[in-house]
């Protein structure tokens, strides 16, 4: 009998990502006690019990800064998340923090909603209070992109499209993220460079403690005179302190966020929405589709694709017989895992082991099952940390 994976959603997850889990082999409820799995967004895990059965946690999007990753990775729990899943729809969102600064949209807003009167009246105030908002155009003017992943390439692309000229810059980018980006996006040396030669400049970087005030008060001085800042990846990459204090000053234009805050709020030079980046139905079933098949994958059959702790580790299966083993990433490690199984007699059809910093992760196919003492055996291992008896079950 096919055993039933039990997964619980901490927020509400697109039905159409829910259905990649067939019923028949999982439940999804957001009461379950003892999940195998669970499925989150926005929920703040940091303070709750995760339980000891939990075997994956998938993040519907790609941040994990409401995830305890350490304390998933100690315990040998990979992480999932939805790497580009919602890149459109953050770059529309950048596209129109950028237009919406530069043409002063909404002050001129704020304007015609107080307007009162006879048209003939509501006209001559029109024509007599519109030249207060005139704006800039973006064409011909200079984006500075930080961070070239998903977002930052595709918002890269529309600027271009938008007769923009492109600086880009990050130390990180990898061969396939370079590959697809255009030729005509200009390499900044430093982020020092970009900033100062780009009329607007907007950040696409993780949270790390590399670049928590990535924007400081010595980069808000960097920047070009009359420059606007878009920031539409996390609060923190800010110093809200520094931008503020640049606005005040009217070296920065304007300020484009993402996250309101007491600091933000009721600033004419700040544009504050309601973390809108990836609010959008074709991102949330984007993401929640992206999850569900990785979270399926790694039950099912301990493969493993974009987490944020784990290596990546994919292997076709050739045996109905697997066992998975996440483990600490030390020396031997390999050699015990082979002198156990061969010492127990049985045969290895296919192996394949990766790391990531401290975290290895090894998939072997066997010619026969595992005897449960075997699987205790190779839990007993010093630095292994899970061990998952992973047979080919028929579908119910």
């Amino acid at each position: 009998m096919s055993r039933i994976f039990q997964v619980l959603t901490l927020n509400k997850i697109s039905a159409t990502g829910l259905k990649r889990l067939p019923t028949g082999r999982y439940v999804t409820a957001n009461d379950i006690a003892q999940p195998d799995a669970i499925m989150v967004r926005s929920h703040n895990m940091h303070e709750m019990d995760i339980p000891a059965s939990v075997l994956a946690i998938a993040r519907a999007g790609a941040g994990t800064n409401n995830v305890p990753v350490n304390l998933m990775s100690a315990r040998g729990v990979p992480v999932f998340n939805a790497p580009g899943a919602n890149a459109n729809a953050v770059k529309e969102l950048v596209i129109t923090g950028m237009l919406l600064a530069s043409r002063n949209i909404v002050p001129a807003l704020n304007f015609t909603s107080v307007l009162r009167g006879e048209d003939e009246v509501l006209h001559k105030l029109v024509e007599d209070g519109k030249k207060q908002f005139a704006g800039t155009e973006l064409r011909g003017r200079t984006l500075g992109v930080v961070g070239l992943g998903a977002i930052g390439r595709l918002v890269a692309d529309a600027a271009l499209g938008l007769g923009m000229q492109v600086i880009g810059f990050d130390p990180e980018i990898t061969v396939d993220a370079a590959w697809g980006l255009s030729s005509q996006v200009k390499k900044a040396h430093s982020i020092e460079d970009l900033l100062k030669h780009s009329d607007f400049v907007t950040l696409h970087v993780p949270l790390l403690d590399a670049t928590r005030d990535l924007i400081d008060e010595k980069r808000v001085s960097v920047m070009k005179a009359g420059a606007v800042l878009l920031n539409f990846s996390r609060d923190a990459i800010v110093n809200e302190d520094a931008v503020v204090a640049g606005l005040n000053s009217k070296h920065l234009r304007c300020y484009v966020c993402d996250f309101p805050s007491n600091k933000t709020l009721g600033n004419e030079r700040i544009i504050a929405l309601p973390h809108l980046g990836a609010s959008t139905a074709e991102a949330e079933e984007n993401c929640a589709v992206m999850v569900a098949e990785q979270l399926r994958e790694y039950l099912e059959h301990g493969n493993i694709s974009n987490t944020v702790n784990f290596p990546n580790v994919t292997m076709p299966r050739e045996s109905a017989f697997r066992v998975a083993i996440a483990n600490a990433n030390v020396p031997n490690m390999l050699g015990q895992i082979s002198s156990a199984l061969a010492e127990a007699g049985i045969n290895i059809h296919n192996m394949t082991n990766k790391s990531r910093g401290d975290m290895a992760y090894t998939l072997v196919d066997t010619d026969s099952a595992l005897p449960s003492k075997l699987i205790a055996h190779l839990a007993a291992i010093p630095g292994v940390l899970v061990v998952r008896d992973l047979p080919l079950e028929k579908e119910a």
